[in-house]
């Protein structure tokens, strides 16, 4: 990534500006969102998880909690679509539940765009070019999710991904900020489990790549 003036000073105070501004308007919002989700799916209200960020440092990222805590009758939870209510399924698809996120970028663990920061278990599967999308903060929406969200493969997701971190600039910001929102408007590219996990179907791909060597 060619580091500019937007990408190294700008960028990061447009991020500070902007969540602390969102922060205060919607507070009301937030207090909503938090009240239903304990009435509707219990508590706690935010759902923590570690991510790797900018240089794969990891950092904690929160979002409204959208399933319950619902067991089997040995203790062990529920398959996840069994967790997932009708509530749940709303918040995921307006992306309300990742409201929480304005706090990590307020922080700045993440940035309003970048790559989508995913599983920590993930990070000795990338291969050297696919590690280029932790060269930037991840984002609360990017270049991948506007163009296919969780509808599209592994390979096309990094695809995007590093044409972002290698196109990074204010205008394909600005791009992709209005793109996602005729994307969350319309709700493309929503697919509960269209993909298996990345370290399972890389597992895969290395196996199938073994065996016609």
């Amino acid at each position: 990534m060619k580091k500019t003036i937007y990408s190294v000073f700008i960028k990061r105070l447009l991020d500070i500006i902007i969540s602390t501004i969102i922060l205060v308007i919607f507070s009301w919002l937030y207090i909503i969102l938090a009240i239903l989700v304990r009435v509707k799916l219990g508590s706690p209200v935010l759902f923590k998880q570690p991510r790797p960020g900018k240089d794969e440092k990891i950092f904690n990222m929160y979002k409204f909690r959208t399933m319950t805590d619902e067991r089997d009758e040995n203790g062990d939870l529920l398959p996840d679509e069994d967790r997932l209510p009708d509530f749940g399924k709303k918040l995921r698809s307006s992306s309300l539940d990742e409201l929480p996120e304005f706090l990590n970028i307020l922080k700045g663990d993440m940035s309003f765009i970048g790559p989508r920061p995913l599983l920590v278990k993930y990070l000795p599967y990338y291969n050297q070019r696919e590690r280029l999308r932790h060269t930037v903060r991840p984002g609360l929406t990017g270049y991948a999710q506007t163009h296919g969200r969780n509808a599209i493969s592994w390979e096309k997701k990094f695809e995007y991904d590093i044409w972002y971190v290698e196109h990074l600039s204010f205008i394909t910001d600005v791009k992709v900020v209005i793109d996602t929102v005729k994307t969350v408007l319309l709700h493309d590219g929503v697919v509960l489990n269209a993909l298996e996990d990345f370290d399972e179907y890389r597992k895969h791909q290395q196996n199938t790549d073994n065996k016609t060597t």
